[in-house]
């Protein structure tokens, strides 16, 4: 059987992962009709919006979406109807650590992706390629295939791929339009091999033949859990000789700078800072561990438990430094904290270091105002909730403030901590800071983003994560 050639594709979920992915599919493709669904309204209702209000903050997302929506990119909460018309389906929802049950704090919470399947199964009534977009354990797309082929109607065929994505948040876009590569996951049956075909021939309208990988159903689904376990295995790793340069007096910078031009490590990921967060590093290396225990693989697990452990030691020495430098207490004083996403460039706060260093502050009694030139209020407020369960909103919005400048966020702190790496603290009027703060004015750079000299030469006593104070 020849590949099927592909005019219409349905994307289940109009998240991070699908919004943007399919919208530049669409951008790239006039000939193909692309339709992302989602069963809340609300967000549908944003990605439709006149003024492109959209839900999602990417730089470039809003100028790929003028030049497509309502051309052959459609967002709908049709779901049925979007199943039902397309030749190739991508199941791009959310899989979350599960909070509760066999796996709790380790494995993911697939309840998204059966629902997903199911509700494909029941309404597709024509052969559809079926394709993994969400980030998932391995053989799930087994347990997918199994719910399909249980519950198809008479003479409908269901093909599985797996197509993980390897965005970075901040930058999707530019990694949508030229990837460093396209991983496409298959049975390697006839069928498996032309549902690859298919979709390959989809990416190949922008995307160099040889950037396309086609492997292995279950090494598609390993290597992306593999990909970002060794990213972040590069941020704790650099982030442990951090604690070691604060011990030493040795730079951080600068040893990083060195280490980065052997060309077998080459530079990137080598910068440290306060910890990582995003909805992907902590989430796949958990499920990594969780995947390794029921191997009975205890070392290899215990292996990748070490680098979510040592970004929790970086987020929590990070704080106790604030507190022992402020006369070892910060009970009743004022911080301001600037940058809420996990990292500049986004919206995204899920899982970002900036949420557990003020629950730190809060429990050791300080008020916090906080700034971040993109994160909504409703977010931070739904965040530390969520990070501090046994205290009651109301309780924390007394002793939190979120403003909408940092100059605003500065005035009459003790110190100012930075939390994210956003351009525009770089180029904060620190003198005019200065002159509004309470004194000795703090600043706490926990992601190597201010020029720590100049600050001290207007005053300022400045710690920088990874710098030893001694010379």
């Amino acid at each position: 059987m020849a590949p099927v050639k592909v005019t219409k594709i349905c994307c289940i979920g109009a998240g991070y992962v699908g919004g943007p992915t399919c919208a530049v599919i669409a951008l790239k493709c006039p000939h193909i009709t692309v339709t992302i669904v989602d069963l809340n309204q609300a967000r549908v209702d944003a990605w439709n919006s006149p003024d492109f209000n959209i839900p999602i903050y990417e730089p470039g997302l809003v100028d790929v979406v003028k030049q497509a929506r309502g051309r052959n990119l459609f967002f709908s909460s049709d779901v049925d109807t979007g199943i039902r018309e397309a030749d190739l389906i991508f199941v791009s929802v959310n899989t979350p650590t599960k909070k509760s049950g066999v796996g709790a704090g380790f494995a993911a919470d697939l309840n998204y992706v059966e629902s997903a399947t199911r509700r494909i199964a029941a309404v597709a009534n024509s052969n559809k390629i079926v394709v993994e977009k969400s980030t998932v354990p391995c053989r799930t797309a087994e347990s997918m295939r199994t719910i399909l082929e249980a519950n198809s109607k008479p003479g409908t065929r269901f093909d599985i791929l797996s197509n993980p994505e390897f965005l970075a948040e901040g930058t999707a876009i530019a990694d949508l339009f030229s990837p460093d590569r396209v991983l496409i996951g298959s049975l390697q049956t006839p069928d498996g091999k032309d549902a690859c075909a298919a979709l390959a021939s989809v990416y190949a309208n922008w995307v160099p033949t040889e950037r396309i990988l086609t492997v292995g159903l279950w090494s598609s689904e390993l290597s992306k859990l593999a990909a970002n376990a060794m990213l972040a295995q590069r941020i704790s790793s650099i982030n442990a000789l951090s604690a070691i340069c604060e011990a030493t007096g040795a730079n951080i910078d600068e040893v990083a700078h060195a280490i980065g031009f052997d060309s077998r490590i080459g530079p990137k990921f080598l910068r440290a800072s306060v910890g990582f967060g995003g909805s992907c590093f902590q989430k796949d290396i958990l499920n990594l561990v969780y995947l390794s225990e029921s191997l009975h693989l205890p070392q290899v697990a215990a292996y990748w438990r070490q680098v979510v452990d040592m970004n929790e030691y970086q987020k929590s020495r990070f704080s106790k430094t604030v507190v022992d430098t402020l006369f070892n207490t910060i009970t009743g004083k004022h911080i301001a904290v600037l940058g809420f996403a996990f990292k500049a460039d986004t919206g995204d706060t899920r899982e970002s270091p900036a949420i557990s260093l003020v629950r730190d502050f809060l429990s050791e009694r300080a008020f916090v105002t906080i700034y971040d030139p993109q994160v909504d209020d409703a977010q931070i407020w739904l965040d530390l909730a969520d990070a501090c369960p046994l205290v009651p909103l109301d309780s924390i919005k007394k002793q939190v403030t979120i403003v909408h400048s940092a100059l605003e966020a500065c005035k009459n702190k003790e110190a100012v901590v930075v939390a994210t790496e956003w351009k525009e603290f770089r180029e904060i009027d620190w003198a005019a800071v200065y002159a509004h703060m309470n004194k000795p004015a703090f600043v706490f750079d926990g992601r190597l983003l201010v020029d720590a000299d100049k600050l001290r030469q207007i005053g300022f006593k400045v710690t920088t994560i990874g710098r030893g104070e001694r010379v």
